[in-house]
């Protein structure tokens, strides 16, 4: 609702400063930092007197005083040096907040253009680990928020299944465990087929190490693997496919839904590689290198490359032959299109599947039915041949995030440096990435864990995780150690309540905590994670805020238990604050209510909160309002007992108050992935 009466300010101030004074100026609004001040304030006549040569404060006072009036807003005065402030009407503001909160989301428009958000993307070789989910609850939240305002999403989740830690966990079945297809079959059928891969692949990262002549088996292995011929291939589908439900299976733990799996196998058989490697031969984005450390590569140079060449060939000095040497590897690497074996990179398979996305690409995947959520959505998978009817148009898309953590950004902008070379700049100017930090442990949940630390780590603020290496929390694990202390929690506070009941309440809470705690945090932040600070019940936590939900519901519950004929009472007064019968500035418009009217005016806030977190893609920002709401609703809990007041009118504005914060927490918990149970 904040954002419809902010929107009507700015707008009346655009119109009236155009008929007015001729021009046009930007206009911005802010909150002011005391409500004594209003509620919204523009310093537009700062920028206005500059062109007009007029001081701003007498542009504001004229403004103030030939201003139409502005549905919702009861005056604009003058302050400062210059700015106009807004003071909403307070009545009406509550009266519309209290109708909208709750309202299902925006549908999008038949025939919106499409947002494709592909999160997720965890390599098909091991298990899940805590990383992965920081991942996909980001990926997950940032589609629900687009949803949300109206936005067309697909969700595609990338599944690098002829990738080298592929052809690592198959070269460790064949050559270390010497097992045959029959057998990686049978094993796929076993419980935690993932965690077995989990241990291979880390066996196999030492058997690597220990002789480097080994790495040749591995470029075989990888070779066999992308053709997609020989025991290595298929080998490389069977354990791909069973790690890709073994991954799907955890992540519905989190209620975490995809549209479609898209195998880059698929784009590898179907000739994606291809048809866009011509592209990029043609348009002379890649070269063939000849001399220098990546001879016999396809690189490509990037418009950074070109801009040092010419600065050197303007100076009169040579460029070096092949790449720089003080390139960093990783980037060396990047623009590294084919290798010189002749396996594309993931960054040259990266760009054809986005030629795809963005419908560039004469050609399309296969597609069948792979797997279906518990709340019945259907997941697709890309294929090499023949389709299952009735599959969805996928991919076209307008507008495309990839959630990806931060150290792959170089990666992510030599794609969208092939698009531009391809010529296609409005694509790469709406190509995202969706950058993120890594996720640590602290030393004490890392011991927790089981995890053998040195004394120099335990001093450390967070032990980083390695999957290669073996170290990490798994997925699963974590999800398990989280709901068992929630169970305990749950147990002690609730012994009578049937045990089914107290393992959904016990459920709820643990996604709940740790979807908030991998939420809470902005983007660029390095997540330490900590059992006892992800599950507590107060500071800026999951449950906190799940709490104050139960702690509403109790409220409401409560007050027709101790009298129904008061409760009847209640509903008819409450219709009459609805229509504005009884009128709510009675309350709201006392100095004694500043509070109340400071916990509706942010509960009425949560449209402009969601504006900000998607134009900074930060989930962070709704998740800090949900904090913030649940705290503001327990400061007005603990000032006013709204059952036992005695008022029948102030009585019917309190629940109608509280009424207010429920739906707006349950609707901003529900964005957040977060479920709110009816008792904790």
């Amino acid at each position: 609702m904040y954002k419809a009466v902010e929107d009507r300010f700015r707008k009346a101030l655009r119109h009236h400063i155009h008929e007015r004074y001729k021009t046009d100026v930007p206009i911005v609004t802010e909150r002011p930092p005391k409500l004594s001040m209003g509620e919204a304030a523009s310093p537009v006549c700062f920028e206005l007197a500059k062109r007009l040569k007029k001081p701003p404060r007498a542009l504001a006072q004229e403004i103030a005083n030939s201003l139409k009036p502005i549905a919702g807003i009861a005056r604009v005065e003058v302050a400062g040096g210059g700015y106009l402030n807004a003071f909403f009407d307070r009545a009406a503001f509550f009266r519309s907040a209290a109708e909208e909160a709750g309202r299902q989301a925006v549908t999008a428009e038949a025939g919106a253009t499409k947002t494709v958000v592909e999160h997720t993307s965890i390599n098909p070789n091991k298990a899940a680990h805590i990383g992965h989910l920081r991942n996909a609850v980001l990926g997950d939240t940032f589609a629900r928020l687009l949803r949300h305002s109206g936005r067309r999403v697909e969700v595609q989740n990338y599944i690098d299944n002829t990738g080298v830690q592929v052809a690592d966990v198959v070269l460790g079945f064949l050559h270390l465990e010497r097992k045959s297809l029959a057998e990686v079959q049978a094993l796929t059928q076993a419980p935690k087929f993932d965690y077995l891969c989990w241990d291979l692949y880390t066996r196999v990262t030492l058997f690597l190490a220990e002789d480097k002549s080994r790495l040749e088996l591995r470029n075989h292995t990888l070779k066999e693997i992308e053709e997609g011929h020989g025991d290595a291939a298929k080998m490389g589908e069977i354990v791909a496919t069973a790690i890709n439900y073994c991954h799907l299976h955890t992540l519905d733990r989190l209620g975490i839904d995809y549209d479609l799996l898209t195998q880059e196998s698929d784009i590898l058989h179907l000739k994606f590689w291809d048809a866009a490697f011509e592209l990029l031969k043609r348009s002379g984005a890649v070269q063939l290198a000849t001399a220098g450390k990546n001879a016999g590569c396809w690189v490509m140079q990037l418009p950074s490359d070109k801009e040092v060449s010419a600065k050197l060939a303007a100076e009169g000095a040579e460029p070096a032959s092949g790449d720089a040497t003080e390139e960093p590897p990783e980037e060396a690497e990047a623009k590294i299109i084919v290798r010189s074996t002749g396996t594309v990179t993931y960054v040259g398979k990266d760009i054809a599947l986005h030629l795809w996305k963005f419908g560039l690409l004469d050609r399309d995947f296969h597609y069948h039915r792979f797997y279906q959520h518990p709340d019945g959505h259907q997941a697709w998978i890309t294929a090499s041949e023949r389709d299952d009817p009735g599959a969805p148009a996928f991919g076209h898309a307008h507008e495309v995030f990839n959630v990806i953590d931060s150290r792959q950004s170089y990666p992510q902008q030599v794609v969208v440096a092939g698009l531009r070379a391809l010529g296609y700049h409005d694509e790469a100017d709406h190509l995202k990435h969706f950058a993120y930090n890594v996720v640590a442990l602290t030393p004490r949940c890392a011991l927790e864990m089981g995890y053998e630390i040195p004394p120099e780590d335990a001093k450390r603020p967070y032990v980083e995780v390695s999957g290669r290496k073996g170290q990490g929390v798994k997925a699963d694990d974590l999800l398990d150690r989280l709901e068992a202390s929630a169970q305990e929690e749950v147990d002690s506070r609730h012994p009578d309540t049937p045990d089914a009941e107290r393992a959904a309440v016990a459920h709820a809470v643990a996604i709940g905590a740790l979807r908030y705690f991998l939420l809470r945090f902005t983007r660029s932040t390095v997540i330490a994670f900590d059992f006892k600070d992800a599950l507590s019940f107060e500071g800026e936590t999951g449950p906190y805020v799940q709490y104050a939900v139960v702690r509403v519901n109790g409220i409401l519950r409560k007050g027709a238990e101790l009298d129904p004929s008061l409760a009847v009472e209640d509903a008819a007064n409450i219709a009459r604050l609805k229509t504005g019968e009884l009128d709510a500035s009675r309350f709201l418009a006392s100095p004694d209510y500043e509070d109340i009217w400071d916990l509706v005016l942010l509960a009425g806030s949560l449209d402009a909160r969601l504006e900000v977190a998607l134009a900074a893609q930060e989930p962070a920002n709704v998740a800090r309002f949900a904090f913030e709401l649940a705290q503001a609703f327990n400061g007005f809990y603990h000032k006013h007992n709204i059952n036992r007041e005695q008022d029948a009118e102030k009585r019917a504005f309190l629940l109608y108050v509280t009424t207010l914060v429920r739906e707006q927490l349950v609707s901003t918990l529900a964005l957040l992935g977060i479920t709110a149970p009816e008792k904790m």
